[in-house]
């Protein structure tokens, strides 16, 4: 008979041979927090360029500060555009104007000055100086100078992975319970910036702890208190495909010190030269 004559009742008993399914893909091997942070470090050491939007909280004596500021940056010779919700805009280029960045305050008199990037005037309610801007901090956050301890970078942990702005992250944090302020003596010559250098804790609590400015060059022997470290709890969230922070948060002894959210990061594209002169069509300096 004919296997089409069958009738179709035993058809269905002799089912048509199949190949068995394939075995279900072994899981990937979680990475770990060493290749994460050194597969971070060279992604911020490798930025030629950087456009994006930063949404920041900040802790000042009289409470938290926010900002939302596009960015562009780009490398070699350094340049920098920020501009803030308040329109306040900054231009720093590399080998002009006398080292100085050009600010206009978006406020009467509408007058573009020149200040010092790293002048007390333009660290006012700000944590950081605006040469740090993009990922300058936490690049500053993760390495190793031969001066620093390990152990800050080290209380760092490969968490797992979460979900950013609809893109796929890890999840990096450092538990450092032995965050404190310590006593340090210079040893003359020193500011703020060279200390928070060595303790890898930022310049601005030395500062404001210590009553001391940016730019005082400080005697030797004076005794400050200076934390060990830059933070008591760190969060860092890292894009899986661009390996830049889309999120970085830190806490102290005194609860959350500061936040930093990430947004519309496009990484290595050029950015025309006209964009960081101060003459731009779209720029009011």
């Amino acid at each position: 008979m004919s296997l089409l004559l069958w009738p179709l009742s035993l058809l269905a008993l002799f089912p048509p041979v199949t190949a068995p399914p394939p075995p279900p893909p072994a899981p990937a091997e979680a990475p770990t927090t060493d290749a994460l942070l050194t597969r971070l470090g060279t992604a911020i050491s490798k930025l030629q360029t950087l456009r994006c939007n930063v949404k920041a909280s900040e802790r000042h004596p009289d409470g938290y500060q926010q900002a939302r500021t596009l960015m562009k940056i780009a490398t070699s010779p350094l340049r920098i555009y920020l501009r803030n919700q308040k329109g306040i805009e900054v231009l720093y280029v590399q080998g002009q104007n006398n080292g100085d960045a050009w600010v206009y305050p978006a406020k009467f008199p509408y007058v573009t000055i020149s200040l010092d990037p790293n002048g007390s005037l333009m660290h006012r309610n700000q944590h950081h100086s605006v040469l740090d801007a993009g990922y300058g901090v936490i690049a500053d956050l993760i390495r190793i100078p031969p001066q620093r301890s390990e152990a800050y970078r080290r209380s760092f942990r490969y968490q797992g992975d979460t979900t950013i702005q609809g893109r796929p992250c890890y999840l990096l944090r450092s538990d450092f319970p032995q965050f404190r302020y310590i006593s340090y003596k210079t040893t003359g010559g020193e500011t703020a910036a060279k200390i928070a250098e060595r303790f890898g804790c930022g310049e601005y609590r030395i500062a404001q702890r210590n009553d001391i400015g940016y730019e005082d060059v400080l005697p030797e022997g004076k005794t400050l208190q200076v934390p060990n470290a830059y933070g008591r709890r760190t969060i860092l969230c890292v894009d899986q495909k661009l390996m830049l922070p889309l999120a970085v948060a830190v806490w102290d002894d005194k609860g959350l010190f500061e936040s930093f959210e990430f947004s519309q990061v496009v990484p290595n594209q050029p950015i025309p030269p006209a964009e960081f002169s101060k003459d731009y069509k779209d720029y009011k300096f």
